[in-house]
């Protein structure tokens, strides 16, 4: 059974993770395609506005917890079928710390800007 879900999570992934890098793709092709279509046209376009430092680290912080919990979460479904999962699951401690991490930064960021 052990192989049969390896090879399941294998399929899963890459059939997940190569059409969400060509969507990225041709979604940032499409946005230069417009911006540039707009400044030949004389078109003032305005530049994106830069994020703050403090909503860097919160976006980071979020982006490495949710996908800590998520690959704990998997990893122990997986454990209930082969008992050797839940060392792979504790891996999922590192992310989990550095998104942590990065919570405190964008809040001892914000804090410092207030003063």
């Amino acid at each position: 059974m052990g192989g049969d879900l390896a090879g399941l999570a294998a399929v899963t992934l890459i059939f997940g993770f190569i059409p969400a890098m060509i969507a990225y793709y041709l979604v940032c092709r499409m946005r230069s395609q417009e911006r540039l279509a707009a400044i030949a046209k004389g078109v003032d376009v305005p530049m994106e506005p830069d994020i703050s430092q403090a909503a860097r680290s919160r976006r980071a912080g979020l982006l490495l917890l949710t996908g800590a919990l998520g690959y704990i979460t998997t990893f122990l479904l997986i454990a209930r079928v082969e008992p050797q999962a839940w060392q792979a699951a504790s891996f999922g401690a590192i992310p989990l710390a550095i998104g942590i991490g990065f919570f405190i930064d964008a809040t001892l960021v914000r804090r410092e800007a207030h003063s």
